[in-house]
């Protein structure tokens, strides 16, 4: 059975984990904004002292007043701007450390993870979600300490102005909070689908640019058009039900909070007939409400950041929350030669409906160190699979798998990658140079003997007089997934990318699955080269190519049924002496028979 490599999921971590290492400037950003609403309290106050000064008469202290006002409006001015860089740029640093933890998580997940989560949707959740989560830690943090901050100091001055007053400006208030938990709720959910229908826009539209040449190869234009039509549509709607209800709650709210100023016209007008206040004071508290309409009405506007925050990190987690298939468990670093042992290898996954579906059953192997094994097999046969589970890439069973009789799950996992070098049957390329893609793999790729290596690989691999032949040799750029490349090229990059670091094992999974046969004797003189003193490990489907190797192997249906030398399985007239018989009738066939 394929082992549990991964551990028990690790419980969730909340936000304001992230926000520890940054308390030192969050309490200064704190201080700041005190520092901010203290200035800003004291505007009312001189207000006051300039408007009684001018019924007075005293003109000397209306202008002195002014020059007041200018000095705190200064100070303000500088507190606001510090507190705001302190803050935001708190935002900022928790993005930068969630997208690093993302993209390092991303980088140990399995096949199973992607099966379930398209790229669109991790790349939309790398960028528009943790977007949403920065506003949320920068501006919506900052937001409500400062409304505290200015709730606090307003009402605690309004109060000593007139106790009386400030409860009928207030009388309004509770309802602003019955609508901000109507609101707030629906706020959540519709800001966690639009940000899912971005999501699937974002799949879409990844999916067409990667295989834009497939679309205009079938000329489908018109139904993949039509396919993103569509989820822009719902990404459309879904943004417009959010701006709706965002456009609902703002005027309600702002009604609501001018109801308080109605009501401390009507009510402190009499007051100031009758003595209890003065005008200046009068015009103090309507300031310090003034203070408190922005805050009241901004209520909406941080409950919607909060809300789309939420949503936006809760989404996530739901990547930093996947749990690897395989975990680097073990610390031994392999040092020995190359030998490998397959013992009893069963490897099942578990299907979509929940049943389990063995792709590898009792497979026995041993490749001598410095020897060369052939796995040859028909498509489903199970030869990708044994090949990807020498290097740990999938799964692999405890105490099944060897590298020089150590277990392979006993060791440490970049070691024993970095001692097998492994090429993939589909080789991916990076949009970057030819010279980088097969540098790939170098931990000093700018290192003196590094394009001396990089050259030797590739002629290796006989891919070196055609980068040569490039319009900028090893400088050229290959394009998205390599597309200015055909794909007998990208796969022998892609070997020479694997032949770079001189690894002890080399795994090649069908690397001559898009060359000719021209292209292709020359890699087989290169990896008889190349697999000279190291072991080899050759998946393939064509005979010409295993009959290179010291051992073959059939597979059909993850079993092993056929085992021996090249020489050995042609005489026991069964599947590999077929197949070779096969094989030589089509190349005769296309006038390509190899002596």
């Amino acid at each position: 059975m394929a082992s549990s490599d991964s551990a028990a999921p690790a419980p969730s971590k909340k936000l304001g984990v992230y926000l520890r290492p940054y308390r030192g400037r969050l309490v200064l950003g704190v201080v700041l904004l005190m520092f901010t609403n203290a200035f800003d309290k004291a505007i009312p106050w001189v207000l006051q002292q300039a408007i009684d000064a001018m019924v007075g008469e005293r003109f000397g202290t209306v202008k002195a007043m002014a020059l007041v006002v200018m000095g705190i409006a200064a100070g303000l001015w500088i507190f606001r701007t510090l507190s705001r860089v302190v803050v935001f740029n708190v935002g900022r640093d928790v993005e930068f450390d969630l997208r690093n933890e993302l993209i390092e998580n991303v980088h140990r997940l399995g096949p199973s993870f992607f099966r379930r989560m398209a790229t669109g949707e991790v790349m939309s959740r790398a960028t528009n979600d943790l977007g949403q989560v920065r506003l949320l830690v920068g501006f919506g943090v900052l937001r409500v300490v400062d409304s505290v901050f200015a709730f606090g100091g307003a009402i605690a001055l309004m109060v000593a102005l007139s106790p009386e007053l400030t409860l009928y400006a207030m009388a309004p208030f509770p309802l602003i909070v019955l609508l901000a938990r109507f609101f707030g709720k629906r706020l959540y959910q519709r800001s966690r689908e639009h940000q899912e229908s971005l999501a699937r826009l974002a799949d879409v539209a990844q999916e067409n640019l990667a295989g834009v040449r497939v679309v205009r190869a079938y000329a489908i234009e018109d139904a993949e058009q039509e396919r993103f039509d569509g989820a822009n549509a719902t990404a459309v709607e879904a943004s417009m039900r959010l701006v709706v209800l965002r456009g609902l709650m703002w005027p309600m709210l702002l009604l609501v909070a001018s109801l308080g100023t109605l009501i401390v016209i009507g009510k402190g007008g009499s007051m100031v007939l009758d003595g209890t206040l003065t005008v200046g004071e009068l015009a103090a508290f309507n300031a310090y409400l003034a203070q408190l309409v922005w805050p009241t009405l901004a209520l909406g506007w941080l409950l919607s950041v909060v809300q789309r925050g939420r949503a936006g990190y809760d989404r996530v987690r739901q990547v930093l929350d996947a749990e690897p298939e395989v975990e680097a468990s073990g610390d031994w670093v392999p040092a020995g030669p190359g030998a490998v042992s397959v013992r009893d290898l069963t490897y099942v996954v578990e299907t979509p409906g929940g049943g389990a579906l063995p792709l590898l059953e009792h497979v026995d192997l041993e490749v001598p160190a410095r020897g060369s094994l052939a796995i040859l097999g028909a498509v489903g046969s199970g030869k990708s699979t044994l090949a990807s589970l020498l290097p740990r890439l999938a799964p692999t069973p405890e105490g099944q798998v060897f590298l020089d009789g150590r277990d392979v799950t006993e060791l440490d996992l970049r070691a024993l990658r970095r001692a097998i070098g492994y090429a993939q049957q589909e080789p991916f390329l990076f949009s970057t140079t030819v010279e980088r893609n097969i540098a790939f793999g170098m931990t000093d790729p700018d290192a003196p003997d590094a394009l001396a290596r990089i050259r030797r690989a590739a002629e290796e691999a006989s891919i070196l007089d055609e980068i040569e032949s490039l319009p900028e040799g090893m400088d050229t750029l290959v394009g998205e997934r390599g597309v200015q490349l055909s794909g007998g090229q990208k796969q022998r990059i892609a070997l020479a990318r694997a032949l770079l670091n001189e690894p002890q094992v080399i795994v090649l999974d069908d690397p001559m699955s898009a060359v000719d046969a021209r292209t292709e004797a020359r890699i087989l003189e290169a990896l008889d080269r190349a697999g000279a003193g190291r072991t080899l490990i050759l998946v393939t489907h064509r005979v010409a190519a295993a009959s290179r190797c010291d051992q073959v192997v059939v597979l059909d249906e993850g079993r092993v049924v056929e085992r021996g030398t090249p020489g050995e399985l042609l005489a026991q007239d069964g599947r590999y002496a077929a197949l070779a018989e096969r094989q030589q009738l089509e190349a005769e066939l296309l006038g390509e028979a190899r002596p």
